[in-house]
């Protein structure tokens, strides 16, 4: 016996016209609230407050973010702006040398100069230094 597998599950129904059930929901409610809006209150303060309410009604209904719907990007920023924040800093120690020198105390005697000959001393030499950078830790 065969059985059909469903395709496209992912993709929602058409249910009117080219609009899908939520796509339709939420351009009813804005266009009803906008509707409420313009019978009820001055011209004025339908423009202040149902544009915005269109503006959101269509992103709602079309507008995708990262190829989710709108309204999964606005609870999430609803929950993040409602969460409880804590920013915690913490200084970390890690430095190999620490110098408590005073500019009095420093010595005013030239860096040695080391000759070197070639890649190889130079190389072993920067792993000798740094193998005694980590051994004088404080």
């Amino acid at each position: 016996m065969q059985f059909e597998v469903p395709q496209f599950i992912e993709i929602e129904d058409k249910i009117f016209g080219p609009l899908t059930w939520r796509q339709f929901l939420y351009l009813g409610g804005g266009g009803g609230m906008g509707a409420v809006l313009f019978f009820t209150t001055p011209f004025i303060i339908f423009l202040i407050i149902g544009l915005p309410l269109a503006l959101l009604a269509g992103a709602l209904a079309f507008y995708p973010v990262n190829n989710r719907p709108f309204s999964f990007f606005l609870e999430a920023i609803i929950g993040y702006l409602r969460a409880h924040k804590m920013y915690l800093w913490k200084r970390k120690e890690e430095a190999i040398h620490k110098y408590n020198f005073t500019p009095s105390q420093i010595p005013n005697q030239p860096l040695p100069t080391i000759a070197t000959h070639g890649t190889k001393n130079l190389a072993s030499m920067a792993r000798r230094l740094e193998l005694e950078a980590l051994q004088k830790k404080e």
